[in-house]
C-alpha cells in the first residue's frame, strides 16, 4: 500500500482559516489544559436530529460512545427501525441514527435513497469491528468512512462517527499527525485551485467566506500537524459518509461540535486505510468485514493477501479458515459483517456424495464349468 507521508508544517489552507477567523469571526483556540477542564463527558444535543429516539435514558451513553468489549474487538449492534414519516428519506435516517450517507446504502440495497416510503424496514449498520491499529487518540479508516476516539481520560470508552473523506483528486493523505489548534465560528478561505476552477466557469470564489450558513467549514473546525488538513464541521450534512471533501474530514455539525468540546490539542491522529477489518465477537465468533478500497492506495497492495493474512494473524493457525469464504468478502466490500468461525458462524453442510449405482459382479466360471 502506498503511504504518502505527513508533514509537521501547516499549509495555506490551514493559516487561512485562522487568519480569516482572527479578522472576520469570534474566533478562539483553546489550550489542552483548558480543554481537559472543559466539560469532558458531554451528552450531544440532538435537536435537530430527534434526540427523543436516541437517548432513552439517561443510564445510556451519548451518541456514537460505546463501551469497549472486555473480550474481542466488536462494538455496537446491527437493528431495524420502520419509516413512519413518508417525508423522510434514507439520509435523514441515517443522520439520526449516526450513520454515514454510504453506509446506509450499502445496507439497504433495495431501498431508494430519497423515498423509501412509510411502512419500509431500514437496516442500521451500527455495528463495528474496530480497525486494526493501537487504541489511542484518534483513528481514522478512511476506505470504511468512518473515524473512532478513544478518550485519554475515559479508557473504557471508544467514539465512532461517520465522516467524509477527500474525493480521488483530492484524497486524504495516509499517515501518522495530531490535533494542534481549535477554532470556533470559522472563516474559511477557498484554495488558489478553486478560486481557478470557479473564475473558468465565470463564478469567481470570494477570497474570504466569513461564519454562516455559507460556510463549508460549518461551526468548528480543528487543525492537524499536516498541510491543509482539518477535521470540520459542515453546511451540507447530507454528503457526510461519502467521498466528498478536498481532503479534509468532515463530520456532522452535531458530532464535531460533541468532539471540538473533548478532544484536546496534541492528540495523535493516525489516518489510515484498512479496507478488510476482521475481529472476534464476545461469544468467540469471527467476524469479517470489507469495504471498496480507495483506488489512490492501492499501489501493490493485495486485497486477497492482505485478508488472509490478518485472519491468520487472528487465528494464529489455530482455526481451519475457508480462503474462498474470505475472497467472497473481499470481493464484495459491501460492509456487511461475515462470520468465518465459531457459534454466530453458519454450519457448513458437507458436501452431497454421489451413491455410485451398485454393478453386479458374478464370479468368473471355473474351469469345469469351462469344460
Amino acid at each position: 500500500m502506498n503511504i504518502r507521508h505527513t508533514f509537521n508544517l501547516w499549509g495555506p489552507t490551514s493559516l487561512a482559516v485562522l487568519f480569516a477567523a482572527s479578522l472576520a469571526t469570534p474566533a478562539f483556540a483553546q489550550s489542552a489544559d483548558e480543554q481537559i477542564d472543559s466539560q469532558q463527558a458531554q451528552e450531544i444535543n440532538l435537536d435537530a436530529v430527534d434526540s427523543a429516539s436516541q437517548v432513552a435514558s439517561r443510564d445510556e451513553l451519548p451518541r456514537g460512545h460505546f463501551r469497549l468489549p472486555e473480550t474481542g474487538d466488536i462494538v455496537g449492534e446491527r437493528y431495524t427501525v420502520v419509516v413512519e414519516d413518508s417525508s423522510q428519506t434514507l439520509v435523514d435516517i441515517a443522520r439520526r441514527h449516526n450513520i454515514g450517507y454510504e453506509e446506509i446504502r450499502m445496507a439497504n440495497p433495495g431501498v431508494s435513497l430519497w423515498v423509501p416510503g412509510a411502512g419500509t424496514e431500514v437496516v442500521i449498520p451500527a455495528q463495528y469491528i474496530l480497525p486494526p491499529a493501537p487504541r489511542e487518540g484518534v483513528v481514522v479508516n478512511l476506505s470504511e468512512l468512518r473515524l473512532y476516539y478513544y478518550p485519554a481520560n475515559n479508557p473504557g470508552i471508544v467514539e465512532t462517527y461517520p465522516i467524509s473523506v477527500g474525493r480521488e483528486e483530492f484524497a486524504t493523505p495516509v499517515g501518522i499527525t495530531r490535533t494542534t489548534v481549535k477554532v470556533k465560528d470559522p472563516a474559511w478561505a477557498p484554495p488558489a485551485s478553486m478560486r481557478r476552477e470557479a473564475a473558468e466557469r465565470g463564478d469567481p470564489a470570494p477570497s474570504i467566506v466569513p461564519a454562516g450558513p455559507d460556510n463549508p467549514l460549518g461551526e468548528h473546525a480543528i487543525l492537524l500537524a499536516m498541510p491543509s488538513y482539518l477535521i470540520h464541521g459542515t453546511n451540507k450534512p447530507d454528503g457526510v459518509g461519502m467521498r466528498a471533501s478536498r481532503g479534509c474530514i468532515r463530520m456532522y455539525p452535531e458530532d464535531i461540535a460533541s468532539l471540538y468540546e473533548r478532544l484536546p490539542s496534541g492528540t495523535q491522529v493516525n489516518l489510515m486505510d484498512a479496507p478488510f477489518k476482521a475481529g472476534w465477537g464476545a461469544d468467540g465468533t469471527l467476524f469479517v468485514q470489507s469495504f471498496p478500497q480507495l483506488e489512490e492506495n492501492v499501489g501493490d497492495f493485495e486485497p486477497i493477501r492482505n485478508a488472509i493474512d490478518r485472519v491468520t494473524a487472528l487465528t494464529e493457525d489455530q482455526v481451519e479458515i475457508d480462503p474462498e469464504q474470505i475472497e467472497r468478502a473481499v470481493d464484495a466490500p459491501d460492509g456487511q459483517f461475515i462470520a468465518l468461525f465459531g457459534p454466530g458462524a453458519p454450519e457448513i453442510k458437507p458436501e452431497p456424495v454421489e451413491l455410485i449405482d451398485e454393478i453386479e459382479l458374478t464370479a468368473a466360471p471355473s474351469s469345469e464349468e469351462k469344460a
